[in-house]
């Protein structure tokens, strides 16, 4: 069983109160995953947000470069201990837009997508706050592509000199 307090070390709840962080705890469970493993890809539906308690993941978009080739996996993001991933968990269409693959042996707290939409919807305060801490995500997120980007299109430019 998951609590509080687990939750609250987590900068995702940063602002959240007790009794939030109470009602959120009742809706998570733990889960593990081993080194190599997929936890989701691109498409699947979003079932839960997690929290990284252990472990390394990267989180990957596959590049189609033609019929006759297997996609390219471009990571794009790195997830460590402290950080969490699947906010699609909470924004329609409710699908994970990367896949999710694991470096190293992982743990989480997996909070349960349907009920956490549901709590949103009765308590809209705190589904506020779950927006807000989802807007911070996605904004690191686009950060971390932009830097991708930059990097991949600065190397091409010095090739060509």
């Amino acid at each position: 069983m998951i609590s509080a307090g687990q939750l609250k070390q987590f900068d995702f709840f940063s602002e959240f109160t007790d009794a939030e962080l109470e009602k959120l705890a009742t809706i998570a469970e733990e889960q593990a995953y081993p080194a190599g493993a997929q936890m989701y890809k691109k498409g699947d539906p979003a079932a839960y947000l997690f929290l990284v308690t252990k472990g390394k993941i990267i989180l990957v978009l596959d590049s189609y470069v033609g019929p006759h080739k297997p996609p390219l996996q471009v990571t794009l993001d790195i997830i460590t201990k402290g950080e969490s991933m699947g906010w699609s968990a909470a924004v329609d269409p409710f699908i994970y837009t990367l896949g999710a693959l694991c470096i190293d042996e992982s743990a989480f707290i997996a909070i349960d997508a349907p009920k956490l939409r549901e709590l949103m919807e009765e308590d809209c305060p705190m589904g506020f706050k779950v927006m807000k801490s989802i807007g911070k995500v996605l904004a690191s997120r686009l950060n971390h592509t932009r830097i991708i980007l930059v990097g991949e299109r600065g190397l091409s430019h010095l090739s060509e000199y």
